[in-house]
Parts: structure tokens; C-alpha cells; sequence
């Protein structure tokens, strides 16, 4: 089983990194949301702020490196240059599934970064389904105490199970049992999804039984059926993933459900994210938090080095939008009017 998980991650990685693995013919929906530019700013650009708080501790700008790999050799290198470079730059970081560093004390190393990210908000990763399959509050707790994380996150990827050989299909009951994490632990926990989305309803549903944030994790970006039909060696399943290369809510439309249901929750906007530009959009229509994933990906795979020269471009791109509309900070982007959201222009409203 060991060898079955690190050769699977491994395989997760090489699959993300070479091969078109987003979903066809959908998108993040960012396209419908245009900035209205403003030619007297009337703003010292040097004097933009990205500052905001996640997780009672200060982020130096409001991004995330999101969850996306550990429990392999190649992961280790990936995970430490993104945990050094975040501690860096200030923005929060999450790791992939933990399952792997207690079913194996192989690649340990690429979970325990608490020394090379010691300040900023640490978030460790776990499949919500394995409370199904003998993970409950007491392996959740080891996972947080082992790595010394500020928080977990349980992911939700029902289709990505389906797909992958020998994944784990019983999703019935969980609600109970992540109440039971939320209660039992004391550090925050969230909920994401692995790029299909979460909707208004189903967060509010979460946050009911004592979830603490939810990244929605929308369509746009990388489509997981689609990298286990890459996988698979079972025919069948790789003709019905086909069928679900465009499953999944948009991004945008996740944000916007989330935020109507949840208006004060902590949000965080992931899936297809690749620009500050979409990050600034994020958090137009009601994010707090922005997650990068396969944006840092292939540069952690390099150095540190690169993978600061990326953050640097993708908080200039936010900079740049806000110096754009005349936005000195987040509080102001916000709660700008400078924004079309699906052909409704808000700069008239109200003014």
C-alpha cells in the first residue's frame, strides 16, 4: 500500500506537469468580469497594500499556495521551495493529503515544513472520505499534532474516486463525522473541493456542523477525472471521464453562490487561478484568500528562486489592477464600483 500511494503521487505530479489536464470547453468563468479603468487614479502606487489576516496571523498578501502534492521523493523538493518561498513572500501554505505520511514513513520529509515556513499559516490536507475508511478525530488530531499546522482542510473529490483505480467511493454520512472533527480539534478546519466547486447550499451546510473557512476549489483549472483517466488502465473508465471533461462550477459562480449564503465566512478562491488579474476579480465579487496551484507547480520543481520570481509577477499583476481602478488596499477592492460582473456595470449605481 505504501508503494501504492507514493507512486501515485508521483504519477499526479508528472501527469500535471506534461499533459493538458483542465477540463474542455470550461472555464473559471473570470471572463465575464471586466475592470472599468480609471485614468486619474489618484493613488501613489508604492503606497498599495496586499496586508490582510488568515488564520489570526498576518499575510504580507492575500494568497494561498494550494494544496497540491506529498508522500513522494519528488514532492519533497516541491513542497520544501514552496514553503520557503512562502514564508518569504507572506502568503499562506497548504500541502496534499497527509494520508500518505501515516499509511508510510517514506517522504515524511515532504509534510514537515513547519521549520521552513515557521510564521505563516501552515495548512495540512486530508480526504474528507477517509472518515469512512477508519480516519476519524483521533488520526486528524496526530496529522495536525505531527506537522504543527494551523489548520487542516478536508478535500471533497467524489469524481476524482470513481475514476481512480481503486479509489474510495462511500461518501455517505460524512457530514456527522466532520462535525465531529470540527469539535474535537482545536484548530480551525475548512473544506475544499479538488476543481469542481462548491456551492452556496452545500458550504452553508459545512459551516452549520462547524466549519471554519471553504475554498471552493471551482471548474476552470485542472479537472482531476481527467488526470486518473490519464492513469487508469480500466477502459471503461476512461470512456466515462470523457463524459465529465466539463463537469464542475465555475469558479466565479462558486464565489458568488458561497459568498449570498455565507456573507462574513473566511472565502477562499481557488481553481484555474493563474494572474493576479484573476485574483483581483476573486476578490471583487467576495473572496479573501487567492490559491495558486499548477501556477507554482512547475517553477517549485526548479528552485526557490522561481517560484518567488512567480509570486513577485502575481502580486505585481494585483497591484497593477488596483493602481488601474484607484485602489489602495483590499478593503477598497472590495468594495469597488470600477467592475462589470456578466455585462452589469456597478460604476453608475449608486454614485
Amino acid at each position: 500500500m505504501d508503494h501504492n500511494i507514493n507512486h501515485r503521487k508521483t504519477e499526479h505530479i508528472r501527469l500535471c506537469l506534461t499533459e493538458n489536464v483542465e477540463g474542455v470547453n470550461k472555464s473559471t468563468g473570470f471572463e465575464g468580469i471586466q475592470f472599468i479603468h480609471n485614468a486619474l487614479p489618484e493613488i501613489n502606487f508604492k503606497h498599495i497594500s496586499l496586508h490582510t489576516h488568515f488564520l489570526n496571523k498576518e499575510l504580507q498578501a492575500p494568497f494561498l499556495v494550494s494544496s497540491m502534492t506529498g508522500g513522494s521523493e519528488l514532492a519533497i523538493t516541491i513542497n520544501q521551495n514552496l514553503a520557503i518561498a512562502a514564508e518569504e513572500k507572506g502568503w499562506a501554505l497548504a500541502i496534499g493529503s497527509t494520508r500518505a505520511m501515516l499509511e508510510s514513513d517514506t517522504y515524511k520529509d515532504s509534510f514537515l515544513l513547519r521549520e521552513q515556513a515557521p510564521t505563516v499559516p501552515f495548512i495540512v490536507n486530508l480526504g474528507a472520505v477517509q472518515l469512512n475508511y477508519g480516519y476519524g478525530a483521533e488520526e486528524v488530531k496526530k496529522i495536525v499534532d505531527l506537522t504543527r499546522a494551523d489548520s487542516i482542510v478536508l478535500h471533497l473529490n467524489s469524481i476524482q474516486e470513481v475514476i481512480q483505480d481503486g479509489g474510495d467511493l462511500n461518501f455517505e454520512n460524512l457530514l456527522p463525522k466532520i462535525e465531529q472533527v470540527c469539535h474535537t480539534l482545536d484548530v480551525p478546519v475548512g473544506v475544499k473541493e479538488v476543481g469542481f466547486g462548491i456551492d452556496g447550499m452545500t458550504a452553508k451546510k459545512l459551516y452549520n456542523v462547524g466549519i471554519s473557512y471553504i475554498d471552493v476549489a471551482g471548474a476552470g483549472g485542472t479537472s482531476w477525472s481527467q488526470v486518473e483517466k490519464l492513469r487508469t488502465k480500466d477502459p471503461l473508465k476512461k470512456a466515462a471521464a470523457e463524459s465529465f471533461n466539463n463537469w464542475g462550477i465555475p469558479t466565479r459562480d462558486c464565489i458568488i453562490s458561497v459568498r449570498s449564503k455565507l456573507p462574513e465566512v473566511p472565502l477562499i478562491a481557488s481553481g484555474g487561478m493563474k494572474t493576479g488579474v484573476d485574483a483581483a476579480k476573486a476578490i471583487t465579487i467576495g473572496a479573501d484568500i487567492v490559491g495558486f496551484a499548477r501556477q507554482l507547480l512547475k517553477v517549485a520543481t526548479v528552485s526557490v528562486d522561481s517560484v518567488l520570481e512567480t509570486m513577485e509577477q502575481i502580486e505585481l499583476e494585483l497591484k497593477m489592477t488596483m493602481f488601474g481602478i484607484g485602489v489602495k488596499n483590499l478593503g477598497e477592492l472590495k468594495n469597488t464600483k470600477r467592475v462589470s460582473v456578466m455585462g452589469r456595470s456597478l460604476l453608475n449605481e449608486n454614485s
